[in-house]
């Protein structure tokens, strides 16, 4: 017992500080983009780049941990990305910022899926929901404190101490995973890696991904229609594979499929919102980085007090209908989001945020649930690899749809305050996006009701 909530608390606060590290930047991009000469296509840059290396590695990060023990996959990302976050501060030009978080995205990628997998092999299927539920808190706290803590840090030490705030802290679960963790999980032993199909679909994810996000320019288009056509070919591979690096018959099974979807659509629709809110709070209304990073802490604070109880609510009643309530309340919020203006009061935004909030905290433990529990247990590392996967896939393109937005209706631009009526334009139009496929979400739950494992 001792051992396992070790690990649940290890995973935990892993799980803090890997989202702090996405996200507590997403609130100082406005100080990195002013002191770096970025405009506004560039500087959404920052967070796509972190969240398109993640895509692209969740997947072979399963069968890898997998093979060469989750403990110690772990234990070598901390060290990655310690050393990583400690050059990034000492960069010059922007080109090395984004090359330094294109590497702390590898570290993210595996920490992402040793984590949760770690979780799910140490604990039995009847205490999974409650631990997931814990595991997410951790998620949530670290969405909560991310704006706050990066906003205070940044206001009164620079943009650096947010960057560097993680690394003493990882020492710290270094030590203990060296010392204190005596387990290794190893699932994938003897199993070769499926180099051919993690590079297939290495190379068509990032060609679909920013493809994408320039996908008002002819080359756009061809990236992306070639990145669709790289992953059709990853799937026919994947099939003849004895060992894949992603078993693509699991998605006949009908719950995993649709809690699968439930989840991309959901990140696909939600992720791009802080963004907005950041931009709305910091350009709009003109409010400095520690103020909005206050404002900013309302949806999470929701998320942290419903995730343990959605988690606990999940392994006693059907997980997909609480997850649809979820991203009902999700979609309401971002149609409240779509009138978003310079007029707009502090009360109506907050009330829009404590919705999205509820709602999202609802939805992603058990939806999360569904998935880890409809594979086998020998399979946890892959089912992690898959959630991982679909969220960062969703954060990712969800970026991608805020930017190409801003490519179509401002153009490439810097953010001042000649082209805020473009930018509150563009933010509209990307939440009445979201609101559609937030719908998706809630329908892809329902579905996954009356799905057989």
């Amino acid at each position: 017992m001792k051992s396992k909530n070790l690990i649940l608390l290890i995973c935990t606060v892993l799980s803090f500080f890997t989202v702090f590290a996405v996200n507590a930047v997403n609130v100082v991009i406005p100080s990195i983009a002013a002191e770096f000469g970025m405009n506004n296509i560039v500087q959404n840059w920052v967070t796509i780049i972190f969240l398109l290396v993640v895509a692209v590695l969740s997947v072979p990060a399963g069968q890898i941990s997998g093979k060469y023990g989750l403990k110690r996959v772990t234990i070598l990302s901390i060290i990655l990305f310690i050393i990583i976050s400690i050059v990034n501060v000492l960069v010059t030009t922007t080109e090395l910022f984004l090359a330094c978080r294109l590497i702390l995205g590898i570290a993210l990628a595996f920490i992402n899926v040793t984590s949760m997998a770690m979780i799910v092999s140490a604990f039995k299927p009847q205490d999974r929901g409650a631990a997931l539920g814990i595991n997410i808190t951790g998620v949530y706290v670290g969405l909560s404190l991310s704006p706050v803590l990066g906003g205070i840090l940044n206001y009164n030490l620079g943009w650096k101490s947010v960057i560097l705030f993680n690394v003493p802290f990882l020492f710290v679960i270094l030590a203990l995973l060296l010392f204190e963790v005596k387990d290794e999980w190893i699932t994938f032993e003897g199993i070769p890696i499926d180099v051919k199909g993690s590079l297939v679909y290495g190379i068509g994810m990032v060609l679909f991904i920013y493809g994408f996000t320039i996908l008002n320019q002819p080359l756009g288009v061809v990236l992306t229609v070639l990145g669709i056509i790289c992953l059709v070919i990853f799937g026919l591979i994947e099939l003849k594979q004895t060992h894949p690096v992603f078993d693509i018959r699991f998605f006949k099974n009908n719950k995993f499929l649709s809690a699968n979807f439930a989840s991309l659509s959901a990140y696909l629709a939600t992720y791009a919102v802080v963004t907005i809110l950041n931009y709305h709070l910091q350009y709009i209304k003109g409010l400095d980085s520690q103020t909005a990073g206050i404002i900013l802490l309302v949806a999470p604070i929701c998320q942290v007090v419903l995730a343990p109880i959605a988690g606990r609510l999940s392994d006693r009643y059907v997980p997909q209908i609480l997850a649809a309530i979820g991203m009902g309340l999700g979609t309401l919020s971002l149609v409240l989001f779509s009138f978003l203006d310079s007029g707009t009061s502090l009360e109506f935004l907050i009330v829009a945020m404590v919705i999205y909030g509820i709602g999202f905290g609802l939805f992603s433990p058990p939806n999360t649930n569904v998935i880890m529990g409809s594979v086998p247990p020998k399979d946890t590392s892959v089912a992690s690899a898959a959630v991982a996967t679909m969220r960062t896939v969703g954060q990712a393109m969800s970026m991608g749809i805020l930017t190409l937005v801003f490519a179509f209706v401002m153009g490439n631009v810097p953010i001042v305050e000649k082209y805020y009526p473009l930018l509150v334009s563009s933010c509209q139009i990307t939440c009445i996006i979201c609101v559609v496929l937030c719908i998706l979400s809630v329908f892809a739950s329902l579905v996954g009701v009356k799905s057989k494992s």
